[in-house]
């Protein structure tokens, strides 16, 4: 028994020193899953760590939410509504591993140990990332890489920039608020992506597969078009980031995503993590994961087949204030909808922050979202969200959240659940990151 315990005792003091050691890797060309990582948007090309060979690095991302919401619709033709209490959500968790492979390349690899849509584990996805080509001898690659990069796999598309701020799963240290925005732009997808950097200058150039899956099955066909079948998507991006001064940075970029036919497209609703606010403005009997359930506070506005959005973003840290605007205008229809059909959505949101203190461990803000959107069901529809809070970084890796959200659904037809909708009350969201 005795020598049992000593066994069990040996391997979990081993575990933990490996585990630290890996924990503790250094990796070039990578966002920190800490605090750290807040003031990244694209991987910075200076981030350079020297290659000492094959290193991998482990790091978690935990966030758990307890919820005080309140909802309340029309109640016309007995649309009646689950019947909220507060208490706490599941908590989510996301397993990153980064790995060193070569001077300047790395991989990435996140999975989602919990969340909304799946009771199991399951990979979130992954890419390999090349700041150099040290594989080829050449001085014009060389110094060709120096300003570019080449990022490959089935991972996040690069559109946008409120993905950078956005919670993603486990993984709340980024996004200054609970919840993400009213429509949430966010898909995994097959694909590539090239970089240039150079003085402040950004532009990126993707294509995609345009779908969450891959797929080698021959694509449906109708006798009416070829809505059926699939086309890659093309992700652009040119912007401009610059530290101005020791205190002053500025940063502007145009995104743009298209694909003209998909066989299920989900760049609106690609997030399998789920919204952060549980069972709001669904019906009774459902359960928190369920199939259209776990956006729950969101919307979608339902491009299956074939879509166009531009992004617009500005970010201003002057000092302690920080500004973040997003204004994003989309096109697009679903399969069931005619070749000529397009209905339009349109979403402003706004965020503005004081972080406190030397080391801004502290911060209080707000954010104001708002869409208008062409319904499926023919009439045009609105949304208007409120957000209200504050964060403390306790340490660099632990970050608590107090927030009160208010959100309105106008025009909505009678016969939806959403007519007269309104949702509102706080959350208290809890986070590590390492």
């Amino acid at each position: 028994m005795k020598s049992s315990q000593k066994f069990i005792t040996a391997f979990i003091f081993f575990f933990l020193v490996g585990f630290i050691h890996l924990q503790a890797q250094k990796i070039g060309h990578w966002r920190p899953y800490d605090k750290s990582g807040v003031v990244y948007f694209e991987d910075l090309k200076s981030n350079i760590v020297d290659f000492e060979g094959v290193k991998a690095r482990i790091g978690g991302s935990f966030t758990q939410q307890f919820q005080g919401l309140d909802h309340t619709n029309s109640g016309l033709d007995g649309l009646d509504l689950y019947p909220l209490a507060s208490g706490f959500n599941l908590a989510t968790a996301n397993l990153n591993i980064d790995v060193a492979l070569a001077q300047g390349v790395r991989l990435n690899l996140i999975t989602y140990l919990s969340s909304r849509h799946h009771p199991e584990a399951w990979v979130k996805g992954g890419f390999i990332q090349f700041d150099e080509l040290p594989f080829i001898e050449s001085d014009f690659v060389s110094s060709l890489m120096e300003k570019m990069t080449i990022r490959i796999g089935h991972m996040e598309v690069n559109y946008g920039d409120a993905h950078f701020r956005r919670t993603d799963n486990g993984n709340a240290m980024y996004n200054p608020f609970v919840g993400n925005y009213i429509v949430d732009a966010f898909n995994t997808e097959i694909g590539g992506e090239v970089y240039f950097q150079n003085n402040g200058l950004i532009a990126m150039l993707g294509l995609t597969g345009g779908e969450i899956n891959g797929n080698v099955a021959t694509a449906r066909t109708s006798d009416v078009d070829d809505r059926d079948t699939r086309a890659p998507s093309i992700i652009g991006k040119l912007g401009f980031d610059k530290q101005l001064d020791d205190n002053v940075r500025l940063r502007l970029t145009g995104s743009v995503y298209t694909t003209n036919s998909s066989s299920a497209n989900h760049i609106f609703d690609g997030d399998r993590g789920g919204s952060r606010y549980y069972l709001v403005m669904v019906p009774p009997g459902v359960r928190a994961g369920d199939r259209g359930v776990f956006p729950s506070g969101r919307y979608n506005p339902g491009y299956s087949d074939q879509v166009t959005t531009f992004m617009f973003n500005a970010f201003l840290k002057a000092s302690g204030l920080e500004l973040f605007g997003t204004y994003e205008m989309a096109s697009g229809r679903a399969h069931a909808e005619a070749p000529d059909a397009k209905r339009d959505m349109n979403q402003f949101a706004a965020d503005i922050l004081y972080r406190i203190g030397a080391n801004e461990n502290f911060y209080i803000g707000g954010r104001y979202n708002t869409i208008t959107a062409d319904d499926p069901s023919g009439t045009e529809i609105g949304i208007n969200r409120l957000q209200l809070g504050g964060g403390w970084f306790v340490t660099p890796n632990i970050l608590f959240k107090l927030e009160y959200v208010d959100q309105d659904y106008k025009d909505f037809p009678t016969a939806s659940i959403l007519n007269e909708g309104n949702f509102n009350g706080f959350m208290i969201e809890a986070v590590v990151g390492f």
